[in-house]
């Protein structure tokens, strides 16, 4: 199962995201869940450093499936907090339509 967990504190500002595990839907290389939401995370950070230049801490680890990505400055731009919110929707959607067996998203007050 791959776990999100967005970070916020307690006014609901968002601190950061990370996202650990592998999806289980089926063998590596077919699995969409996995796909689904690697591109989801992976773009998101992308358009964090290329479009609206948000400085962020990106820490992977491959063998683990682990991306953590956390803003360095805060409060974030708007921009960057509707990448986030289309990033929830998103992995919403994926949890909702694959269950929480293959992907679980959680809000984390820090």
């Amino acid at each position: 199962m791959t776990k999100i967990t967005i970070h916020k504190t307690k006014t609901g500002e968002y601190l950061g995201f990370t996202c650990e595990g592998h999806a289980g839907y089926a063998d590596s290389g077919k699995d969409i869940v996995c796909a689904a939401i690697s591109m989801l995370v992976i773009n998101t950070v992308n358009s964090f450093e290329k479009i609206t230049k948000e400085p962020v801490q990106v820490k992977a680890a491959e063998n683990t499936g682990t991306i953590e990505c956390l803003f360095t400055q805060h409060p974030i731009s708007e921009s960057s907090k509707v990448l986030m919110d289309s990033l929830v929707l998103g992995l919403s959607q994926v949890e909702k339509q694959y269950g929480q067996k293959h992907c679980k998203l959680r809000f984390k007050e820090v």
